[in-house]
């Protein structure tokens, strides 16, 4: 985990660091990449940054929310027109191009989000997930391939033989199943799932401006002016 500043976290009583702004992300969700873009100016207003916690989404609606695939399987027309009218127009306020569906969906983030957790001591997390969510959203490319994933390494100078052997190592494994587990555990159910303070728990884009108003109520000065 990349070293935050001092006011984005506490040590607590037990020695474990408590850090203001936490996002649980999966790079195959297109509502993700909105908050992931979206979340970082917000963090700044503050001077904060955010702590991200890569985890797999398929996990966690295997486990507890499988009303995903039943959605998926019989959409209510009209809901799902809105949903994405809505997403095109979260997409023009916060100027992203997002093609939904891409080609190749819902697609296999596994490798992607492993990287996501190898790189994280090295500082690139966050230029790596932004290069991912453009590829698959920006660019309709198939963000399971090892072919893609070296375009991701090339844009991001990230090395790909040493990243693809790391994905490969149980500690990277074991640290993704880990972050799915205590999303679960924690009460969260899709992606992304931000947390205030470590308990206070939002979910999705739209929740952005909930997380600034909890952010002001827990004692956060405004830092710049956006």
């Amino acid at each position: 985990m990349q070293n935050a500043p001092a006011q984005d976290r506490k040590t607590k009583a037990d020695g474990r660091a408590h850090f203001a702004l936490e996002c649980f992300f999966d790079c195959s969700s297109p509502w993700t990449y909105l908050a992931f873009h979206n979340l970082q100016p917000l963090a700044a207003e503050f001077g904060l940054s955010v702590r991200w916690r890569p985890f797999l989404v398929g996990g966690v609606f295997n486990s507890i929310n499988p009303s995903v695939y039943a959605a998926r399987a019989n959409p209510v027309p009209a809901k799902a027109d809105y949903q994405l009218k809505n997403m095109q127009d979260w997409a023009r306020l916060s100027e992203l191009n997002i093609k939904f569906p891409p080609t190749v969906f819902p697609v296999n983030s596994v490798k992607v989000m492993r990287a996501c957790l190898a790189l994280e001591p090295l500082g690139k997390l966050e230029a790596f997930a932004r290069a991912a969510f453009e590829a698959y959203f920006g660019q309709d490319l198939d963000i399971s391939s090892d072919e893609v994933i070296l375009q991701l390494c090339e844009r991001t100078q990230v090395a790909f033989e040493p990243l693809m052997q790391s994905i490969t190592a149980p500690g990277i494994k074991d640290q993704l199943r880990a972050n799915t587990e205590e999303l679960i555990a924690r009460g969260g159910f899709g992606s992304p799932t931000i947390f205030v303070h470590e308990k206070d728990l939002y979910f999705g884009n739209d929740s952005l401006p909930l997380v600034r108003a909890a952010l002001i109520r827990g004692g956060a000065q405004v830092k710049l002016s956006v």
